[in-house]
């Protein structure tokens, strides 16, 4: 049995939290805070590169917790329990705004500060991300061929291709409105899963139709909070946008990408477009 030192002897008292264990902290075991703080590998000498790469960490975490959090929607969706839908999104605004917040630290960057660790990023960009994949095709955004940069690592390829030929948490929202009684279009609910979501005037139609119905009912929540989430992914998208226009100008970007080109395109597209439309109709 191990003895503690003297000090923490000479602390005890009845306020003082248990400071003797047998290996790690109860906290290190759940937590995991040294494979966390050891993952960092920066690549040149430059300081910024730490604070780009725990960044970028950070991001990957808060991918995970909204994929998660949309997981359990596309769920609740199934079993029409609307309340823990609700919660779900709910919570994943709030885990957005933190998601966007993450950009503060590399907002400001200049194009020679980002130049100073720049090419240790060789071929890497961000839409390389599986974790963001997963979360972009949870938005509807889908696409076969964005499965292709992780054809080396069986297990993430696994995951890509699963979620790119299960529903969306639109197609589940959608769904949940036809069981509701409301006119979506069997092509749409039938449509092929594994392609990008197109907007359809019948859809608008559905949501002009349930926002005049009332300001209480079910479906009125369920689209102001998925409202909510498509704004904070909008924000997002371009947050990114401004970031790297200011980092880098008009250059390409990493592993090939067009760089702000190609962030705009992004920035320019909505999430769960006919909730937005349908706004002109009501």
């Amino acid at each position: 049995m191990s003895v503690p030192p003297p000090e923490a002897r000479n602390e005890a008292g009845p306020e003082t939290p248990n400071l003797d264990f047998e290996g790690t902290t109860p906290y290190e075991d759940y937590v995991q805070a040294d494979v966390l703080t050891h993952l960092q590998h920066p690549l040149s000498d430059e300081p910024g590169e730490m604070v780009f790469l725990v960044a970028t960490q950070v991001m990957e975490l808060w991918f995970t917790v909204l994929v998660h959090e949309w997981q359990v929607a596309c769920e609740a969706l199934r079993q029409d329990e609307l309340p823990v839908v609700l919660e779900a999104l709910r919570r994943s605004t709030w885990e957005l705004e933190s998601l966007n917040a993450s950009w503060k630290p590399l907002a400001h960057l200049t194009p020679v500060q980002f130049n100073a660790y720049r090419a240790a990023l060789g071929d890497g960009s961000g839409f390389q991300s599986a974790m963001y994949r997963r979360l972009e095709f949870l938005l509807g955004d889908k696409s076969a061929s964005m499965l292709v940069p992780h054809r080396g690592a069986p297990r993430v390829h696994a995951e890509l291709e699963k979620a790119l030929y299960e529903p969306s948490l639109y197609d589940e929202v959608l769904g949940y409105l036809a069981r509701r009684g409301h006119a979506v279009p069997p092509e749409v609910l039938g449509r092929d899963l594994s392609a990008r979501y197109v907007p359809d005037p019948r859809v608008e139609q559905v949501w002009a139709n349930v926002y005049a119905g009332g300001q209480d009912t079910p479906e009125v929540r369920l689209g102001e909070a998925l409202t909510e989430v498509a704004e904070l992914v909008w924000r997002w998208r371009n947050d990114h946008l401004v970031a790297t226009r200011r980092a880098m100008g008009a250059k390409s970007g990493t592993g090939g990408s067009a760089g702000v080109a190609w962030l705009e395109k992004r920035a320019a597209k909505t999430v769960f477009p006919e909730l937005w439309t349908a706004r002109s109709h009501v």
